[in-house]
Parts: C-alpha cells; sequence; structure tokens
C-alpha cells in the first residue's frame, strides 16, 4: 500500500464470522478487532498490501468472538501491543498469554504514533465493550458497530466526524420472521444488541453529514439483512443515493478509502 499522511482505513471483513479493520496514517497502522484465525487474517492483510509485522498494534472493542478470534495469537507471534478494556481482559475470552497488554479507559484518548485514539463506551451485551473515534489531528474516523442503541453519549462523539464505518446489522421485519430462536431475536433487536437499518438512518440524521466524506454499512447479518435495502435506507437518511454508501462484506471487506483533507 502507498503512504499517506492522512487517515486511510479498510476493511478485511465485517459479519457474525469475523470482524477487523485496518486504520493507517504514515507508518502508523492499526487493526481494529481481529476476529479472524492469525493465518487468515495474514491472508487479508496481504490482499491490502500489508504484512502482519507492519502493524503498530491491535485494538480490541470487546471480547465476542467474531472480534477476538485470533488475537491473542496474531500479537504473541509478531509482539504487538494489544489495547483493550479492563473487562474485555478479565473476560477471558482472549486466548493465550497477552505479553503486552495496554489497558483503554473508556473516554479518555491516548495516542499511538501518529494517531489520536477515543474509546467511546457502548450498550452492548459484553463486560465493557467501547467503539473508536480515531483522528490524525484534522481529520477523523468513526468506527462504530455493536451496539444495541443510539445515545445522546454516542452522537456527541462521532457527530463531527468526517468518515463513519457504521452498523446496519438487520432488518427488523427479516429478524422476527427469520430463523433465529426467540431468545437471540431479543439479543439482536434488544437495546444491548445491534443496531436495525433504521437506528443507523436515525442516528445518521443527527450526524453532521455535510462534513462526511465516506460511509460504510457494516456488520451486516447474512440472515436478516439485505445489502440493498440496509444502503437504500442509510442513503435516504442522508439524501444520497445508495451507490455512494460502501458496504463492508463479510467475505471481502472493502479496500482502501481516503479521509480527504
Amino acid at each position: 500500500m502507498r503512504k499517506s499522511q492522512r487517515i486511510q482505513f479498510a476493511s478485511l471483513g465485517s459479519g457474525s464470522k469475523g470482524n477487523a479493520t485496518l486504520v493507517s496514517c504514515g507508518s502508523t497502522h492499526l487493526l481494529i478487532d481481529c476476529g479472524f484465525a492469525m493465518k487468515e487474517t495474514t491472508r487479508r492483510l496481504q490482499r491490502l498490501g500489508l504484512e502482519p509485522e507492519q502493524l503498530t498494534a491491535v485494538l480490541i472493542t470487546h471480547e465476542h468472538g467474531d472480534h477476538i478470534a485470533g488475537a491473542g495469537a496474531l500479537t504473541r507471534r509478531y509482539q504487538l501491543p494489544l489495547y483493550t478494556t479492563s473487562g474485555t481482559k478479565i473476560s477471558g475470552r482472549i486466548k493465550g498469554e497477552v505479553p503486552d497488554w495496554r489497558p483503554i479507559n473508556p473516554e479518555h484518548s491516548f495516542a499511538v504514533n501518529d494517531l489520536e485514539v477515543l474509546p467511546v463506551t457502548v450498550p452492548h451485551d459484553a463486560r465493557e465493550p467501547v467503539q473508536f473515534v480515531i483522528s490524525d489531528g484534522a481529520n477523523s474516523l468513526g468506527i462504530l458497530t455493536d451496539l444495541g442503541s443510539i445515545t445522546p453519549h454516542v452522537v456527541r462523539h462521532y457527530k463531527p466526524c468526517q468518515a463513519l464505518v457504521l452498523e446496519a446489522n438487520h432488518d427488523p421485519e427479516m429478524l422476527a420472521h427469520g430463523p433465529y430462536p426467540a431468545s437471540l431475536k431479543r439479543r439482536v433487536g434488544g437495546d444491548f444488541g445491534h443496531l436495525s437499518n433504521q437506528q443507523a438512518a436515525d442516528f445518521l440524521t443527527q450526524m453532521d453529514v455535510k462534513n462526511l466524506t465516506h460511509l460504510v454499512a457494516s456488520h451486516l447479518s447474512e440472515q436478516n439483512n439485505e445489502p440493498n435495502l440496509a444502503c437504500f435506507t442509510l442513503a435516504e437518511a442522508i439524501n444520497t443515493t445508495p451507490d455512494w454508501i460502501t458496504l463492508a462484506s463479510q467475505d471481502e471487506g472493502f479496500g482502501w478509502r481516503d479521509i480527504q483533507a
């Protein structure tokens, strides 16, 4: 990949089978979540022009398997720092030892080389879940998935972002009539589950969308959503066309995007 002094971001894949997002600025390369086994993570990184040893750090949002499956092995093999909240660490879900664990304190920004990271507390059914707003000092990228409801706290932190990777997990009608057992339907659709298309769209109406250069629909359910439906719903909320919205797929993620200064 070419180096840039502006934020670039890409996805290794997004969905219930695994999640990982790359955020780069200059020689700083952050892997946000690592929900694929180490071999698969390496393959997907190489597809984006990066080797695992080039990573600067791995940051984890929460301890669910589709976000942490390969984190322990990858950070041990390549001697990378692993940033998580204390709740995520004590969950016991990270496999093996973590030689270089660095604690995340929600709502307290920290720097990783060229990038400043703000961890934002979100309502999700995990020990101490956070999502991230990442800035290079001029522009910011918001990564916002795995939350069941939008709070004023979330809106305040994400409203100024120039780029947004936003969960649009399910369509409520598809979820209601889909194959999930009743308990899982309640979990996914509850206040500590996952955002529906309409919840994501409602959130966008509270954003400063005039400054938005990229919008990515992510973490779509393969059983309870349709890409065209998700993109249409989000596009309608910000008065644009569905083809302007990037889709983060499970198998391919999405390629590099630059945040324009």
